[in-house]
């Protein structure tokens, strides 16, 4: 079990990763011609995916690597490259390159579609994230350090939720300029862990620089 400074840094970690006061100019294209009630619907059906989409990268991402005798280490300086081509993308503005289309029903398969793909992945549980919590969770060992974990999750999936309540009223007070400016704080910080990443990935596997 890690302590509380190690928690907050990867709840911070994981929170600059997925990004949800980025991801709102998406949440307003998808859900811009929906009433509030399904609008929530799609907030909900989103967070649910999110949490188990990471709930499961967390309980059995480590078996899996085994399973494909993958190392720790290698998966770190994979995924820090990852979150660093991310974190690129973000600070350059073009990381949401999505859009919607205007003529789609939002009858009930579409809302679910929708809320899944591309709002629950890979725009927030993506490859990024899931490598994160494999990698997180390779830190300690016990009961204690996945309930916290898991906790954490849960807690990064009601953001998300809450996320998609508050959308229009953030879009409207923030704007574009102030939208763009967070995602691309979010993305400095993620550089910076995606580096950390990179270079324990490298000591792992090469002790000589350590």
């Amino acid at each position: 079990m890690l302590d509380f400074t190690e928690y907050t840094k990867i709840f911070i970690s994981l929170f600059a990763i997925l990004d949800p006061i980025g991801i709102i100019p998406v949440i307003v294209l998808f859900t811009a011609e929906m009433t509030a009630a399904k609008r929530a619907q799609v907030g909900r059906l989103a967070s649910l995916a999110v949490c188990a989409i990471l709930l499961v990268a967390l309980l059995i991402g480590q078996p899996l690597l085994a399973f494909f005798g993958i190392s720790i280490n290698s998966f770190r300086v994979a995924g820090g490259i990852l979150l660093l081509l991310i974190a690129i993308k973000m600070l350059l503005g073009n990381f949401y390159e999505t859009g919607a289309d205007k003529n789609d029903n939002t009858d009930g398969e579409t809302v679910s579609a929708n809320a899944i793909v591309p709002l629950s992945t890979p725009l927030l549980a993506g490859p990024g994230s899931i490598s994160a919590v494999i990698v997180e969770a390779h830190k300690a060992n016990g009961i204690q350090h996945y309930l916290i974990m898991g906790m954490e999750i849960v807690l990064l999936s009601i953001t998300v939720w809450l996320t998609f309540l508050i959308a229009p009223w953030v879009a409207q007070r923030l704007g574009k300029i102030g939208i763009n400016v967070f995602t691309r704080l979010m993305g400095l910080i993620l550089a910076a862990i995606s580096v950390e990443f990179i270079a324990s990935g490298m000591r792992g596997l090469f002790p000589v620089l350590g």
